[in-house]
């Protein structure tokens, strides 16, 4: 059900709680998306934040909590920007949403068509992608080495469209996306050949999936399948190999049954974990205009994990 303005604008001021009375002398940012109670973002970017000695304040605004629709995104936006925020991430199911909300988006928004960063400018809402940098950074320092004349990506959606061009700046050869919803996948794959080439993308119907994994040097899992509250796996375990690296942009669990899946059967894989810490190093450096540690960041998630996930968890 979708909210007025009003409303939604009520709704962030109710979970700001106190720090709405003045956002003056703080900096105040905040997280729009589904099922985010588990994110370990608040902690992470405040972590750093009290190390650098700044005033750092991160909200969570769970849509499911707040009785909101993700096409209240822009409404939610438009809230905080009123009530002084610094900036906002924004995750699944928004960050294609929101761009038709922003008064202007940088240049890698604007090619990957997804924000998951909106940082107030001067009164206005400017978006950025830090999800291409967060997950090339994290896949390179894994991957190094890793063999990429054919890739394929499953998901095609916010974090799969970076994902997507984040690979093929880098070195892949081929890229082909699957999803469920064929027509995004198509819509995905054109704007890459567009931008790339035609020869460097394709999409794949996921009844072709196994036979685009036989053939392919890797693959990502950009779907939300496998985190808190969406369990499971994106396809079946059964179609991976040894030779194949996997790589996912989930955290929450750090090891999915896919990751687990893939390390039993002796692939390469990177975990999502150091995708969300550069992606938060470079929001919260657009947040502050300060850069953070990223090293120190890394051991900040290495904290949480040890504190919120036992080793036996999945």
């Amino acid at each position: 059900m979708a909210k007025g303005g009003g409303s939604c604008a009520a709704a962030v001021a109710a979970a700001c709680g106190r720090f709405v009375v003045s956002t003056a002398g703080r900096i105040v940012v905040g997280l729009i998306g589904s099922d985010i109670e588990a994110s370990f973002s608040p902690a992470l970017h405040e972590r750093e934040a009290q190390m650098q000695g700044l005033p750092y304040v991160y909200l969570t605004f769970d849509l499911g909590r707040l009785g909101a629709a993700p096409e209240d995104v822009g409404q939610l936006v438009d809230s905080a920007r009123r009530l002084g925020f610094a900036g906002l991430n924004i995750t699944h199911p928004c960050k294609q949403l929101v761009v038709r909300h922003l008064d202007r988006v940088s240049g890698r928004a604007s090619l990957v068509g997804a924000v998951n960063t909106v940082v107030f400018e001067e009164g206005q809402a400017v978006g950025h992608n830090t999800d291409w940098y967060g997950f090339e950074e994290s896949f390179v320092r894994a991957l190094p080495d890793a063999v990429m004349d054919e890739v394929v990506v499953v998901g095609a959606g916010g974090a799969g469209t970076a994902v997507a061009h984040a690979l093929l700046t880098r070195a892949a050869g081929t890229l082909r996306v699957v999803d469920i919803d064929m027509a995004r996948a198509e819509g995905l794959a054109r704007a890459l050949q567009a931008h790339y080439g035609s020869g460097r993308a394709s999409f794949v119907a996921p009844s072709e999936l196994a036979r685009s994994l036989a053939g392919a040097s890797g693959v990502v899992n950009a779907t939300p399948v496998g985190m808190v509250g969406h369990p499971g796996v994106p396809f079946d375990p059964a179609w991976l190999r040894p030779d194949l690296w996997v790589a996912e942009v989930i955290y929450r669990p750090l090891e999915t049954q896919l990751l687990r899946s893939a390390r039993r059967l002796g692939c390469a894989t990177v975990d999502g974990g150091g995708m969300a810490v550069f992606q938060a190093v470079e929001a919260f450096e657009l947040f502050t205009g300060i850069r953070p540690d990223a090293e120190r960041m890394l051991k900040h998630l290495d904290a949480l994990i040890a504190e919120h996930e036992p080793a036996s968890a999945v």
